[in-house]
């Protein structure tokens, strides 16, 4: 298996840009917003071709077009793989995924040319392919990078073996997958157990279960706030600071997206960095979330 390659100098927590087409922000209020991370230390971004519609990642490159020098300040991280059915890709008769070479290059032209950049600094295949040839991928990866069109590969929400599968192949740098206090399976399904045996630093989307933690109802998300919430007072941090906090403690070293347009919420996730969990704590929230003691 290939040894990891290195790692883009990424930010310890990432902004992601989901939702931005959601945010209905102007485009002086997107450049506001992408200063700000910056001046919070906040340098790396996630997008992905299809998020918006299709739009986002242009919404994100007219600020890069009016204001290029922000562009050397930034890592940008985008993925592709995944045909969705809309209005923008009116040839694509059903969602699907798609990992052959013309797809995945003619995707990469087209987020150079949405984001306004030279280069990508790490690109993500984004749902796994069952069509999949790992060893075109591993060359269109090589050719890519050759071009200098993008610096380094990783996958995102591959099961251990699809990685390994084209890690073999091409030396990958990372899986983006879901984590949070309420989603676990990552560390029960070999996932994390992968990436820190090969070095892999995980991307986690989704760190407060996609707003879940705060807002449901279910058993579920009421028993881990019920612990979560006093937690937070004796560490004298907020709830979603110790929700980070609980992700970054896995010794695999996980990078979590941030996803919000709120800068006070981007603060929260930065505060993290400034919590270690006791391990006592961190499985009374396992516990909390499982409904069950650890066996």
């Amino acid at each position: 298996m290939q040894k990891p390659a290195a790692l883009p100098p990424l930010s310890p927590i990432a902004a992601g840009v989901w939702r931005m087409a959601e945010w209905k922000l102007t485009a002086a209020e997107r450049l506001r917003w992408i200063e700000q991370c910056l001046d919070l230390g906040i340098t790396t971004f996630d997008h992905a071709d299809i998020y918006g519609g299709y739009t986002v990642e242009s919404l994100f490159g007219e600020v890069l077009g009016a204001a290029p020098a922000l562009r050397s300040k930034m890592q940008l991280v985008t993925k592709c793989g995944i045909r969705l059915v809309c209005p923008a890709r009116p040839q694509h008769r059903v969602k699907s995924y798609d990992t052959s070479r013309a797809h995945v290059v003619a995707s990469v032209e087209e987020s150079l040319r949405a984001l306004r950049t030279g280069h990508i600094d790490l690109l993500l295949i984004h749902r796994p392919d069952a069509l999949m040839d790992p060893n075109e991928l591993a060359a269109v990866f090589d050719s890519l990078r050759q071009a200098g069109k993008v610096r380094a590969f990783g996958v995102s929400n591959h099961t251990p073996s699809q990685l390994a599968l084209l890690h073999r192949r091409t030396p990958l740098v990372t899986n983006q997958i879901e984590l949070s206090i309420l989603q676990m399976g990552a560390l029960a399904d070999g996932t994390l157990d992968q990436c820190t045996d090969l070095g892999l630093r995980p991307m986690i989307w989704s760190p407060l279960g996609g707003g879940r933690l705060f807002t449901s109802q279910d058993e579920q998300a009421q028993r881990v706030r019920a612990v979560l919430k006093p937690m937070a007072q004796r560490y004298g941090v907020s709830a979603a600071t110790i929700a980070y906090a609980w992700i970054l403690r896995h010794p695999s070293r996980p990078i979590p997206i941030a996803g919000s347009g709120r800068v006070e919420a981007l603060r929260e996730a930065l505060a993290a960095q400034d919590v270690r969990l006791d391990a006592q704590d961190w499985y009374a929230l396992w516990e909390a979330s499982m409904g069950r003691p650890v066996q």
